[in-house]
C-alpha cells in the first residue's frame, strides 16, 4: 500500500509540474532540477492558486529526489492536490486509480465524516424521547435501592466516630514517634537544601552588568542581531545573541563574580570586534561602540530599495569573480552557488519572500575595493507552513 502511494505521489508531482509550465517558464521543465528564484515564483503561484504555503525545505525534501522515498503529511499532498486542480488528496488518488487498487473508506476528506456524525447524534435525540416511559416502571425500586443506601452510610459514620475515639486515646510519645519517622525526610532535606546553595552560589552571590552597543558613527543603539561570545579562561566559550530589532531587550546581560571579561561581538553590518572589560560592581552599565561595515550595509540598502538604482549599483560594488553563497536549512541540500548576476536578478525581483532576506557574511577586497564574498540566506516563512 505504501508503494501505491508514492506512485500516487509521482503522479500528483508531474501534475503539479504541468500546472506550472501552463503560464510559467522556469530554467528547467523538470520540477526536480527547479532552484533559486524558480522555487520563489513556484511558492507564489502555490499562494496564488491554492491559499497555502510548502517551506523550500520542504521543496528539497520532496522534488529533489526523484522517484520519493517518503510521502509528505497530508495537509501538504491535499494543498499540493488543490493545485492541481482536484478537491483534496483523497480526490486525486480516486481519479488516478491503478488496477485492483481499492481506498479505504477512511481517508474520505473531513466534512463526509463530520456529516455522518450528525445524523448518528440525531438518532441517538430521538431514541431518548422514548426513555421516561420505562424509568416511571423502575421507579419503586429506586426507593428500595435509596433506603439500603441510607442504612450503609450510617453504618459507616458509627465506624468512622469510632476510630476518632480511638485516636484521641493515643499515648504522649506519638509526636517523639512521628518526628523519628519523618527523621530522614528532614536530613534529607537539609542536605538538598546545602547542595542547591553550593550549586547556586555564583550566580546568588554574582554581578549583573549590561551592556548596551551602539553605532561609532551615528552614536544610537545598534537594531540588529548581535551575536557575543564570552571568553573565559581555560573553558568552552559561552555563545549569547540578542535581537532588539524583534525584542524590547536591547542590552546584553552578563552576571559574573569575576573581575575581568573578554567576549567577541559579531553582526551582520558592523565589524567584528574582540571586547576587553575591568568590570567594577560600582559601574555595572556601559557602553561599547561597533565600527559599521560600510560595505555589508551598502549591499543591504541596495537589496531593499530603488529598483531602478539597485542593479546598477550592486553591479558596481560586486565583483565579477565573487563567491556567493545561499544558505538553506536542509541537511541534504545546505548551500547553493550563484554568480553574480543571478544573485542581483534575485535580491532586485520583487516578491514576498525577500521580507526575510538575511545577510550572513560579506568580504571586501582590500585591492579592488569591490565585495568578494556574499553569504546569505532567505528564512522560512513559519505563518505560511
Amino acid at each position: 500500500m505504501a508503494d501505491l502511494e508514492l506512485l500516487h505521489f509521482e503522479q500528483l508531482k508531474a501534475e503539479v509540474q504541468a500546472e506550472y509550465l501552463k503560464d510559467h517558464h522556469p530554467s528547467f521543465d523538470e520540477i526536480s532540477k527547479w532552484k533559486g528564484i524558480d522555487i520563489i515564483y513556484f511558492q507564489e503561484d502555490l499562494r496564488k492558486k491554492a491559499k497555502g504555503n510548502i517551506s523550500e525545505k520542504s521543496f528539497y525534501t520532496y522534488f529533489k529526489t526523484a522517484p520519493s522515498t517518503k510521502l509528505p503529511r497530508i495537509d501538504m499532498l491535499n494543498l499540493l492536490a488543490i493545485y492541481a486542480g482536484y478537491q483534496s488528496w483523497y480526490d486525486f488518488k480516486k481519479n488516478h486509480l491503478f488496477a485492483n487498487e481499492i481506498i479505504s473508506e477512511s481517508e474520505k476528506p473531513l466534512e463526509i465524516v463530520i456529516a455522518n456524525e450528525e445524523q448518528s447524534e440525531n438518532i441517538d435525540s430521538v431514541n431518548k424521547e422514548t426513555l421516561p416511559e420505562k424509568q416511571n416502571t423502575s421507579s419503586e425500586e429506586d426507593k428500595n435501592a435509596a433506603l439500603q443506601k441510607i442504612d450503609t452510610e450510617n453504618q459507616e459514620f458509627k465506624l468512622n466516630q469510632d476510630s476518632k475515639s480511638t485516636t484521641k486515646s493515643s499515648p504522649k510519645n506519638y509526636w517523639v514517634e512521628l518526628l523519628k519517622e519523618y527523621i530522614w525526610l528532614l536530613i534529607s532535606g537539609v542536605l538538598l537544601a546545602m547542595v542547591l546553595v553550593l550549586v547556586f552560589w555564583q550566580r546568588i552571590f554574582a554581578t549583573e552588568y549590561k551592556f548596551t552597543f551602539i553605532d561609532a558613527d551615528r552614536n544610537t543603539r545598534i537594531k540588529d542581531i548581535i551575536e557575543i561570545k564570552v571568553l573565559k579562561e581555560h573553558e568552552t566559550p559561552l555563545q549569547f545573541t540578542i535581537n532588539s530589532g524583534e525584542s524590547k531587550e536591547e542590552d546584553f546581560t552578563y552576571s559574573t563574580q569575576n573581575k575581568t571579561l573578554t567576549m567577541v561581538v559579531n553582526s551582520p553590518f558592523y565589524k567584528k570586534d574582540t571586547i576587553y572589560r575591568n568590570l567594577d560592581p560600582a559601574r555595572t552599565k556601559e557602553t561599547i561602540e561597533l565600527e559599521p561595515d560600510v560595505y555589508a550595509q551598502a549591499l543591504y540598502y541596495y537589496t531593499i530599495n530603488d529598483i531602478s538604482k539597485k542593479r546598477e549599483e550592486l553591479d558596481k560594488i560586486i565583483s565579477n569573480n565573487a563567491l556567493i553563497y545561499q544558505v538553506f536549512d536542509n541537511e541534504t541540500y545546505g548551500v547553493e552557488t550563484l554568480d553574480k548576476q543571478t544573485y542581483i536578478g534575485l535580491v532586485t525581483t520583487p516578491t514576498t519572500s525577500l521580507k526575510n532576506f538575511k545577510m550572513i557574511e560579506t568580504k571586501v577586497s582590500p585591492d579592488t575595493k569591490k565585495i568578494i564574498l556574499i553569504k546569505f540566506k532567505i528564512q522560512p516563512d513559519e505563518t505560511n507552513k
